[in-house]
């Protein structure tokens, strides 16, 4: 069968072992339906595709989950504990090339996995009959000879990136989580706490190395496939496996940072503070943290340079009464910062995690009017299952959005105003509360869109990466993006490999 012999020809060098697989593939009946085009069980293709990966990889990259459940569970959410047919987890852009074509030839349902922080059902796993690719392996961590540059895979984890970084007086745009992956933060768009005055992380990445859906090793950048490069800085899973991330390095030897505990009763007033600062910001080095619990409000101010004093621009939260001290007011470095501040709190009594995305134009009025929503919501929520929940506001400058345009832009379509984007984590235990749980952020949101629009200060956009697995952030971006993002996946993607086969996640083809 020449259609066979010239995909062994693509996947396999080794010459007897091309005739073993040869002979195997051509004999056998699935396969010879399949491209009869016959009707075919999916379980069927998938174990040919699993033993294909073995037979191409070598038996070291390619698992067997329903043996391992620690492959299965290094999703943060018990929501993702899917268990595949197999888990290829490849050493190279090559392996990663050999898995694509294996994949589709065999048409096999798939997911792709960095670091597995989505809640998402789907996002990061496949129940069988599918292939789970975990990029675990491709976790390097280089900064180029004249440290311009930090090369990063996909599989490494933000907390590893910061501690590489620390003595060097360096660091780049990420993620704020320790435990979160590279590689879905960046195609996600990334918010980082310095963003306000850096942008996004995904504006800081100067190139992407690829492998499209056909197995081609491409770069993406702003000379050499452009149009994908813009697509890849915001756009999701919906153009190829990307399996290094050029990003730019920035000098940050010293910064400022102090973290403060609030009893509730405050929170009007940090809003109002928070709403001040927001609005008057001039000074991008500036940024502030503010995550409400059902107990009590965590504040943290930080600064991109050292200082003996509060700097001046965090006036408005001076006459503010402070329950605890969490951090003290000390100068130090990113990692630090990370370190300290980079734990989600997610309790393992309770695996099952969610959280959500809205957004809305600086309003402190809003923010108490939905607030004063969600938290009696929230706590007759945590009464009833235990679920515990957060409300969180993350402070988008102007500035953040006229950084990513100078550095030619990205498919989010955000306008440079002073916004904010508004999120909860989610914790509980049974997945007997999902929706009892998931209704009080899906209230929520729906609160922020009704009160946004009748004050005027409503915003429609959703941040991918803080959204739930029902939402639609590519079709907040705009329907001209939205058009060209399709149109760019259709260039790199014409079968619709990550369309059709990917088995969920932000895709183009439900947006």
């Amino acid at each position: 069968m020449q259609a066979v012999a010239a995909f062994v020809d693509d996947v396999l060098a080794n010459v007897s072992a091309r005739a073993d697989l040869q002979a195997k593939l051509s004999t056998d009946a699935g396969l010879v339906a399949l491209l009869n085009s016959q009707s075919v069980a999916q379980s069927t293709l998938v174990q040919l595709a699993c033993y294909t990966a073995g037979v191409v990889l070598g038996a070291d990259a390619v698992q067997q989950p329903s043996t391992n459940a620690t492959e299965v569970e290094l999703n943060w959410s018990a929501t993702c504990w899917e268990i595949p047919s197999c888990a290829i987890l490849p050493r190279s852009d090559s392996e990663v090339s050999q898995t694509l074509v294996i994949l589709a030839f065999f048409k096999a349902p798939f997911a792709v996995r960095s670091g597995g922080h989505s809640p998402n059902p789907g996002f990061a796993g496949v129940d069988r009959p599918g292939i789970l690719i975990d990029l675990q392996r491709l976790n390097e961590i280089t900064l180029s000879p004249d440290q311009s540059v930090l090369s990063l895979g996909p599989g490494a984890r933000w907390g590893e990136v910061y501690q590489a970084l620390d003595s060097t007086g360096l660091t780049v745009m990420g993620g704020r989580i320790e435990d979160v992956g590279v590689g879905g933060l960046l195609l996600g768009g990334g918010y980082f706490h310095f963003s306000g005055q850096y942008g996004l992380a995904a504006d800081n990445v100067k190139n992407f190395h690829i492998v499209l859906a056909d197995g081609t090793i491409a770069n993406a950048n702003a000379t050499h496939n452009s149009d994908l490069f813009w697509g890849l800085k915001g756009g999701g899973p919906n153009f190829g496996i990307v399996t290094q991330f050029d990003l730019e390095t920035i000098s940050l030897p010293q910064i400022w940072f102090e973290a403060s505990i609030y009893s509730l009763d405050q929170v009007p007033d940090l809003f109002d503070a928070f709403a001040t600062w927001q609005q008057n910001a001039s000074d991008s080095k500036s940024a502030v943290a503010l995550v409400v619990s059902l107990e009590y409000a965590v504040l943290a101010l930080m600064y991109t340079e050292g200082a003996s004093t509060r700097p001046a621009i965090f006036a408005p939260f001076d006459n503010l009464t402070v329950l605890e001290v969490a951090v003290a007011a000390t100068n130090g470095t990113v990692g630090e910062l990370v370190e300290l501040m980079g734990s989600d709190g997610a309790p393992a009594s309770q695996p099952r995690r969610d959280y959500r995305s809205a957004s809305s134009k600086v309003d402190a009025e809003l923010y108490k009017e939905v607030y004063n929503f969600w938290q009696p919501l929230a706590a007759q929520v945590y009464e009833s299952t235990g679920a515990t929940q957060t409300f969180t506001l993350q402070p988008v400058s102007a500035n953040l959005a006229a950084v990513g345009n100078s550095k030619g832009g990205n498919p989010l379509g955000l306008a440079e105003a002073n916004t904010q984007w508004w999120t909860t984590l989610v914790y509980w235990a049974n997945a007997s509360d999902d929706d009892a749980v998931r209704a009080v952020s899906i209230a929520t949101e729906a609160k922020w869109k009704e009160l946004g629009e009748a004050r005027n200060t409503g915003d429609d956009f959703r941040y991918m990466n803080d959204a739930s697995r029902d939402q639609n952030p590519l079709a907040t971006y705009g329907s001209d993006n939205l058009e060209e993002l399709k149109r760019i996946a259709l260039r790199y993607d014409p079968n619709g490999v990550f369309q059709t086969l990917q088995n969920n996640g932000f895709l183009l083809s439900k947006a």
